[in-house]
């Protein structure tokens, strides 16, 4: 089910903690809408998707956490790639990108019940209808600029949750990997203190660690793409 609301300052933080598997609260306007490492989501309102989904998985432990993020990450790309959209790739750890532009970005957070995933809410920004953006977010991109087209978010919000409600409880680790930006090849990566050095995905772990060539895995935070 997904609810509708004018405006809140975050869907994350507004969404009832008390909700089904699979309700999801939507905002036309966030006044202060949160991305990866505390940074903000900007998103012109009532031009994109910007919500919040409430999951309760069964089953799935904590070390296994990223089985999660695996099925929210693919459930919106697959949405993306449905309006005929090319190059749709899953920059680590759940971030959607459009080439070398970021399209779409993805917050989970997790709540634990013993050594089990009680429920998770997968806060995500998708940009849909925005043609300009003013912030010095580096890359962004939107399905109206990649289209020419103009889309109803609340329909394309409903089919997106579906994807991913689709997605839960398959093994989707393997497709993960084949569509991980960057994903194939070498490629130079930074430390969070500023080392640089050249290495190839290997894998990426249930917990969400990072394996590059030659280095113990990495958490997320700790390495980023160079460039």
């Amino acid at each position: 089910m997904l609810t509708l609301t004018d405006t809140c300052p975050s869907t994350n933080s507004a969404i009832d903690r008390n909700a089904p598997h699979g309700h999801a609260l939507m905002a036309l306007t966030q006044t202060a809408g949160r991305g990866q490492r505390g940074n903000h989501w900007e998103a012109e309102p009532g031009k994109n998707i910007t919500l919040s989904l409430m999951l309760r998985p069964e089953g799935i432990a904590a070390n296994r956490q990223f089985e999660i993020s695996e099925a929210v990450a693919l459930g919106v790309a697959d949405a993306v790639e449905e309006l005929g959209v090319k190059r749709v790739a899953v920059k680590w750890p759940n971030d959607i990108y459009v080439g070398d532009s970021k399209i779409a970005g993805i917050l989970i957070e997790n709540s634990l019940s013993g050594t089990s995933i009680a429920r998770s809410i997968a806060g995500i920004g998708l940009n849909v209808n925005q043609t300009e953006f003013r912030s010095d977010a580096p890359n962004p991109v939107s399905l109206a600029q990649l289209t020419g087209r103009t889309f109803d978010i609340c329909a394309l919000a409903q089919r997106m949750v579906d994807l991913i409600l689709g997605r839960l409880g398959r093994d989707n680790h393997e497709e993960y990997r084949r569509r991980l930006w960057r994903g194939q090849g070498l490629w130079r990566w930074q430390t969070a203190d500023g080392k640089q050095f050249d290495a190839t995905i290997d894998d990426v772990q249930p917990d969400g660690h990072l394996c590059l060539s030659g280095h113990a895995p990495f958490a997320f935070k700790e390495v980023f793409p160079a460039g």
